[in-house]
């Protein structure tokens, strides 16, 4: 018989790679709720049934869960295992850390397909994910047993999670165009021009374009993270 696949939290490193080995929780949760908004903007015109309702923003995505943990299975004698040594494991997530003087951003994912945002259509497939990068807001502990000498021995852990992406993770994903189909590219570490019209006109030397809309005079000197408009081939 398989085991169960387990819950497990990732730290995101500045490049992207997720830490090995990960963080699991010893109890998956019973159930996990994603909350995700949008900010509409209500317009009145005067003689108008109702208000024009216009999109503003998307609001930050938030995952919220309840994680169960127990060391009993150790006995309540002399020698307990306190439960700490697994939820203070948790807790160092929404703690600052010293190099990033801030908490760590981490990748909570769970099964092997299905994670909510893996089927999106085609339409927007560049948005699909197959778990969810954030940050920890907010955790809850709540000790319920102890030893006779005082040990807890068993606690439920209230995780608030939060989605993080930076601004060249969002252009990626939203492909945003304007209405002449104008897109936007962020650039990628080694990335030439010559190399951006070939992945998006299929025509490197097309490059051309690119430079001229960008102001561009110097094709090789792209930093990484420069925002690109490419506009449509004429």
């Amino acid at each position: 018989m398989s085991q169960p696949v387990k819950a497990t939290f990732r730290r995101v490193g500045a490049d992207g790679v997720l830490s090995d080995p990960p963080l699991k929780v010893v109890i998956n949760p019973t159930d996990y709720t994603l909350d995700k908004g949008a900010q509409i903007a209500e317009i009145n015109i005067p003689g108008l049934d109702s208000p024009i309702l216009q999109f503003v923003h998307g609001n930050s995505e938030t995952l919220s869960m309840t994680l169960l943990f127990d060391t009993t299975d150790q006995g309540m004698g002399d020698h307990v295992t306190a439960v700490t040594t697994d939820t203070d494991k948790f807790y160092e997530l929404i703690k600052i850390d010293g190099d990033l003087h801030a908490p760590p951003v981490v990748f909570f994912s769970w099964g092997e397909s299905g994670f909510p945002g893996s089927e999106l259509g085609d339409a927007i497939s560049s948005q699909r994910r197959q778990g969810f990068k954030c940050v920890v807001t907010s955790v809850r502990q709540q000790f319920t047993l102890f030893s006779p000498k005082g040990v807890p021995l068993r606690a439920t852990l209230t995780v608030t999670l939060k989605e993080y992406k930076t601004l060249a993770d969002q252009i990626l994903e939203l492909n945003l165009r304007t209405s002449d189909h104008t897109q936007a590219h962020v650039v990628q570490q080694g990335e030439t021009l010559s190399r951006i019209a070939d992945r998006l006109y299929g025509d490197p030397a097309a490059w051309r374009a690119i430079a001229e809309a960008n102001n561009i005079d110097d094709p090789l000197e792209l930093s990484p993270g420069f925002i690109l408009e490419v506009p449509p081939l004429g």
